[in-house]
């Protein structure tokens, strides 16, 4: 069974650098999938009140038959939720859902800046950390201009910053951002939704040499780079396919040729700046 290297946190909390995504998946085959995922390796499971699938996970979780201390678990508010009352308690009820006194990590979803409610959203989320109900905070998809609104009502660092990224949108800058104020940056989408960037001749290529996938080659590129990342899998294979990326390394011609992939494209058009997910 792969052993996965864990990344500290700022505020001393490990989390596993590779998991398990669960986007736009029901709750049934979550339920199956994060079981399975659990049986060959995996320790962190990503959902989203938004996903509708929390149930699936922590019923996952519990066939298990894992103690819950040995699965990291993260949640996320959605955007009709954001404020001080209601995302204190979007989070008990995702609690609810989980079937769990606590998730391991909460993250505001989007900014959803014409709502204008992430700073309250985290004044709340800084109380649901003192309360035990989470044991640590974060976000998602927040550009600078947001992360510097908190910086100014808040001590808290975000811990995490989970942000679309991959060899078409690498997202240097906002990595780059993420580093100087002490943020890990999350992966989420990290294979572009496979398809047609796993077909290109470099990374093909290069999956040649390593005797590897596509697939791997990038997932490879995510973790040497230190960014935490949780591809999404539906077979047992694939699952496991996944998590086999911890016993090779790209060269820098390697990482060259992959950098040559940056063309800004993102998955779905979705720009924190403007999105907007309630």
């Amino acid at each position: 069974m792969t052993t996965v290297p864990s990344v500290s946190l700022h505020d001393g909390v490990t989390i596993p650098q590779l998991g398990l995504g669960t986007a736009r998946l029901p709750d049934e085959e979550t339920r199956r999938i994060v079981r399975e995922a659990l049986a060959v390796g995996y320790r962190f499971v990503d959902t989203a009140a938004s996903y509708g699938n929390e149930r699936g996970v922590g019923q996952g979780i519990a066939d298990s038959g894992l103690p819950r201390e040995e699965v990291f678990v993260s949640t996320k508010l959605r955007g009709r939720d954001q404020g001080y009352e209601t995302a204190k308690a979007a989070l008990r009820a995702s609690l609810d859902r989980l079937g769990t006194d606590h998730v391991d990590l909460y993250l505001i979803h989007w900014p959803l800046p014409r709502l204008d409610r992430y700073v309250e959203s985290w004044r709340a989320m800084e109380e649901l950390l003192d309360e035990g109900l989470t044991r640590t905070i974060g976000v998602s998809n927040f550009l600078p201009e947001h992360l510097d609104r908190l910086a100014a009502a808040s001590s808290t660092v975000p811990a995490v910053n989970q942000i679309e990224c991959h060899p078409r949108e690498p997202q240097l800058e906002q990595r780059a951002d993420d580093a100087r104020r002490g943020i890990v940056t999350e992966s989420w989408s990290p294979l572009a939704n496979g398809g047609e960037l796993l077909q290109q001749p470099v990374l093909t290529g290069i999956a040649a040499r390593h005797r590897r996938t596509p697939a791997q080659v990038v997932l490879r590129w995510h973790v040497q780079q230190g960014l935490v990342t949780f591809p999404k899998a539906s077979s047992r294979g694939r699952l496991v396919e996944n998590l086999d990326v911890f016993d090779f390394e790209l060269d820098d011609e390697d990482m060259a040729g992959i950098a040559t992939l940056a063309d800004g494209t993102r998955v779905n058009g979705q720009y924190p700046d403007v999105w907007e997910e309630f």
